[in-house]
């Protein structure tokens, strides 16, 4: 039909891009130019809109949208949700979906009766559109920054009290923490038999190893000596 009442889209000039239709009650058409000088919408709807009304008549009274394709996404969904005005569009790559941000008493047009505006700008870009008011969306950025910084205060406390895990013990804390009995004690041959008397090399190796394994306790590095 366009093709038969636009000569443009017939010659290639114009061409139809997308279209997003909801039978015998609306459709949305994206068209584009191959030539700078010729504009795709206005060539579509004709002059006082007879080339697009005779393909409504054709539809029998389909009301038809004629908006202009765009290679940067937030243009085209802007224009794909004419008439509504769109001051902002959110993207979140992660789920190709969007959020639409409108003046707030263009709201209810940009949804459309029974949410069909949006449906159709939705078909017609790929996108999934989510629309709000300026003053809904501007609430849940401070919301969001809100939790955001609560989060922030929480993290920090738990650096905080994980800090003193990783304090670095002193060869001369290491040290203090082991028991090397004098040489002039005197031991009982029992004692002898049961425990082992670290020299001063064991002593010097045993702080070296704590200092480079510090989740080992000394005790139990000292027991390796014993052995």
């Amino acid at each position: 039909m366009f093709e038969q009442e636009v000569p443009e889209i017939f010659d290639g000039v114009v061409e139809i891009v997308s279209i997003a239709r909801e039978a015998g009650d609306r459709s949305k058409v994206a068209v584009r130019s191959r030539d700078k000088n010729v504009d795709p919408v206005g060539t579509c709807v004709g002059p006082r809109g007879q080339r697009v009304q005779a393909i409504v008549n054709e539809l029998r009274g389909e009301n038809m949208d004629i908006v202009e394709w765009n290679e940067d996404p937030s243009i085209y969904i802007g224009n794909a949700l004419n008439p509504a005005q769109v001051v902002n569009v959110d993207f979140h790559q992660a789920d190709g979906s969007c959020t639409v941000i409108v003046p707030d008493y263009q709201l209810s047009l940009a949804i459309g009766k029974k949410g069909q505006n949006a449906r159709l700008a939705a078909k017609l870009t790929g996108y999934k559109i989510d629309i709000k008011s300026e003053t809904e969306y501007n609430k849940l950025l401070m919301e969001s920054g809100a939790q955001k910084v609560a989060s922030d205060e929480e993290d920090a406390d738990t650096l905080h009290s994980f800090a003193g895990l990783n304090k670095i013990f002193t060869a001369e804390e290491v040290a203090d923490d082991i028991t090397v009995p004098a040489e002039d004690t005197d031991y009982t041959e029992e004692y002898e038999n049961d425990e082992k008397i670290l020299d001063p090399e064991d002593v010097e190796q045993l702080i070296s190893e704590v200092e480079t394994d510090p989740e080992q306790s000394y005790d139990e590095l000292a027991e390796d000596y014993q052995d």
